[in-house]
């Protein structure tokens, strides 16, 4: 499976860096999401959670296979308090307590993955700004993976 760069790239990474400083969250990927795979492409850890280039999940066991079926964000302020996700296995798994992740849509209008991010602090995601730069951040990267990619 070819992944964005399979690690360092300047333009996603300063892209991955606006989106920790705004919302504070400790890890934020690029994540290739297929129907059978899960495939970090690029990270930025700041809570040791040890996830790097090129490393896979079950995608079964990940929120971004949600995603990847609805195409719609799914964006959780406090796992604790949302009904939906409170007893959802995956934020008890991964001991996360924030979460973001929005489709990253390529030009041709595929699906590539998402644009995750986790924390396992409560942080103010669903606030308008907030959505609204992570859905400008995943579309940004949508338009450089499409150029990459051809």
């Amino acid at each position: 499976m070819q992944v964005a760069v399979e690690g360092r790239d300047a333009e996603i990474e300063a892209i991955l860096l606006e989106v920790c400083h705004t919302t504070r969250m400790g890890f934020i990927a690029v994540a290739r999401v297929t129907e059978s795979r899960w495939v970090a492409a690029q990270v930025l850890d700041r809570i040791a959670f040890g996830l790097n280039p090129g490393d896979e999940l079950d995608v079964k066991k990940t929120i971004c296979d949600d995603i990847r079926q609805c195409g719609k964000a799914i964006i959780i302020d406090r796992v604790a308090d949302d009904p939906e996700w409170r007893t959802h296995p995956v934020p008890m798994m991964f001991g996360f307590e924030s979460y973001a992740s929005v489709p990253i849509v390529l030009s041709d209008g595929s699906f590539y993955g998402t644009l995750c991010a986790i924390d396992p602090e409560e942080r103010v995601l669903s606030a308008t700004e907030t959505v609204d730069l992570l859905n400008r951040c995943a579309a940004r990267l949508g338009a450089i993976l499409s150029k990459r990619k051809s």
